[in-house]
């Protein structure tokens, strides 16, 4: 077959071209770093650019571009682009710390929702608001320098020779635990470091931030992806830092503080008492709960439990049940789940995607007509969601006694235009959500949301038929509907439950890693599963047979001892 078409040998071109979602087109020369390209663009800093998808792989800024490429930069209003900021941020903060206080240690504890990290000085008592200003100053003198983030890709005995000379343990300790034989080191003059993600290429990337001295420390405050250039106020957090604070006593008082100490218990047959304690103080905190609730009785009629997205909500209200029954008080469940309104009538969000976080999502009318029917000690028949199919069908009709509490769990339950008509002093309200303290070490945090987006997965699969591309893809409207519906109310509660479980991550493992990796390449979800392989590759995973059936992980891996288990009086 004769075709006109010339197949000749050629040379490469001296220049190669990128191409942009929009269908623009830039060219420059071959062997460019990527931020030439993208300082090219006309909206370069708006929101600034920290990053690039390069042919459906997350690159940093260095990346040079040897080929023709299909890229996407990445700003600090992306998912991706933040850590990246915040990630850096950290490095930052370290570097100057030890310029400032060489002889001190600093951990990077855990994060508050309204953008910040809260930082600690191991051993030592919460440096002063003078203290923490010349620390401040340090940063911002560094980031007037821009000085280089160089990465190099060092043998794993070389650095953990560096680490053992800096005398971090925690670092050794996980490095042990490593399955390649080398690791990238990031370096900002003589500091060098292992971070768990990709880093900005300079200093002066890095202006927006702000140290805001609390009493156990300071917080490292950064800029929310929808306000990439400025900060928003900081609220005080005064319960939920409480709660933070508890866990790290009882992690202490486990002897676990970093992701290494758990692999040396899972490795050591130590694992079985951290899941028996672990579990302890989750019903020991669940018992003082219903103490404070029977305490109050008669008055409160209502309990509502609400929290982020597979927090354990449906777990901890049956335990919670359980034990107010030992205290003679007969609780009676009632899931707003069932009160979803038909998937047609969901409200969508800014994607054209069904938002079933949304307050509209739930059919706040009949609830609360059920909720007073109930009260009188009317019949009632429920309603009842069929998630398969998308709508509300018709549920079993029960009513109460009068010596009864309702306990009722759901994104909306902190807020309090929920029930106008309900009578506020007879309700008790409890936040509960998995925040997770067990850090990778002193300076990689684990985010709450990886652990509760790996949960999501789990559960999602074996009881929705999702794969787990479809969760992660729905994911950032759960979060959106999390920071307008939940984060902006916690401080309402009455009580709050943390459910994070130390050794959870190293239990969802086996689950979540064959999931992930059927995710195809080049999706956005891809990049986000390869990033919570990543996390998930520094545990070592431990046997679902040594998990308790009523634990709140049974939730999201199956075998619950209490997902048929319902507590009402039907007459």
């Amino acid at each position: 077959m004769k075709t006109d078409n010339i197949i000749e040998i050629g040379t490469p071109r001296e220049t190669v071209e990128i191409y942009l979602p929009d269908g623009r087109t830039y060219r420059g020369k071959r062997g460019l770093p990527i931020i030439e390209f993208m300082q090219a663009l006309p909206e370069w800093k708006n929101p600034p650019i920290v990053g690039a998808v390069v042919d459906g792989e997350l690159r940093e800024l260095t990346f040079l571009i040897k080929k023709d490429s299909y890229v996407k930069p990445v700003t600090m209003s992306d998912s991706d682009g933040s850590k990246i900021y915040r990630r850096s941020l950290v490095f930052l903060l370290q570097a100057s710390f030890e310029d400032v206080f060489p002889r001190l240690e600093l951990t990077v504890d855990y994060s508050v929702p309204s953008g910040g990290y809260v930082c600690k000085v191991k051993n030592h008592a919460p440096l002063n608001e003078q203290a923490v200003k010349r620390i401040e100053k340090r940063m911002r003198e560094i980031v007037a320098q821009d000085l280089p983030i160089k990465k190099e890709l060092v043998e794993l005995d070389e650095a953990k020779a560096y680490f053992a000379k800096k005398k971090y343990a925690d670092k050794l300790q996980l490095l042990k635990y490593r399955n390649k034989p080398d690791l990238v080191l990031y370096q900002l003059e003589d500091n060098r470091d292992y971070h768990h993600g990709y880093m900005v290429p300079s200093t002066g990337f890095l202006a927006v931030f702000a140290l805001v001295p609390v009493e156990e420390g300071f917080i490292l405050q950064y800029p929310r992806r929808k306000t990439p250039t400025r900060l928003l106020p900081m609220p005080k957090y005064t319960k939920l830092r409480a709660i933070f604070q508890q866990y790290g006593d009882w992690l202490t008082s486990l002897g676990i503080d970093s992701v290494g100490s758990l692999n040396d218990a899972v490795l050591n047959n130590g694992i079985h008492e951290i899941v028996l304690v672990s579990e302890a103080l989750h019903e020991q905190k669940i018992a003082e709960i219903a103490t404070q609730i029977a305490d109050s009785s008669p008055e409160k009629k209502l309990i509502l439990i609400a929290g982020p997205s597979s927090s354990g909500k449906t777990t901890f209200s049956k335990r919670l049940a359980i034990q107010l029954l030992t205290h003679g008080i007969k609780p009676f469940a009632l899931e707003m789940d069932n009160y979803f309104v038909n998937r047609e009538e969901t409200p969508l969000d800014e994607e054209g995607k069904p938002n079933f976080e949304a307050f509209e999502a739930v059919n706040r009318t009949l609830l609360e007509h059920d909720l007073l029917r109930l009260m009188k000690g009317e019949e009632v028949r429920l309603p009842k969601f069929n998630f398969h199919e998308g709508h509300s069908e018709p549920g079993e009709v029960v009513r109460i006694s009068k010596d009864q509490v309702i306990i009722m769990e759901g994104i909306h339950g902190l807020n309090t235009a929920l029930l106008t008509e309900f009578p506020a002093r007879k309700i008790f309200r409890i936040y509960i959500s998995c925040l997770t303290q067990l850090n990778l070490d002193r300076f990689n945090r684990i985010s709450t949301t990886d652990t509760r987006m790996l949960r999501r997965v789990v559960r999602d699969s074996w009881s929705r038929g999702f794969t787990a591309q479809r969760t992660i893809s729905m994911w950032e409207s759960v979060r959106r509907g999390e920071r307008e519906h939940i984060f902006p109310y916690q401080e309402n509660a009455h009580a709050i439950f943390n459910s994070a479980l130390v050794y959870e991550l190293a239990a969802l493992k086996p689950y979540a890693e064959p999931l992930l990796r059927q995710i195809p390449f080049g999706t956005d979800e891809y990049r986000e599963a390869k990033r919570l392989l990543a996390s998930l590759n520094w545990f070592l995973p431990i046997e679902q047979d040594i998990i308790p059936d009523n634990s709140i992980l049974r939730e999201f891996i199956g075998k619950s001892i209490l997902a048929d288990f319902k507590i009402w009086d039907h007459h």
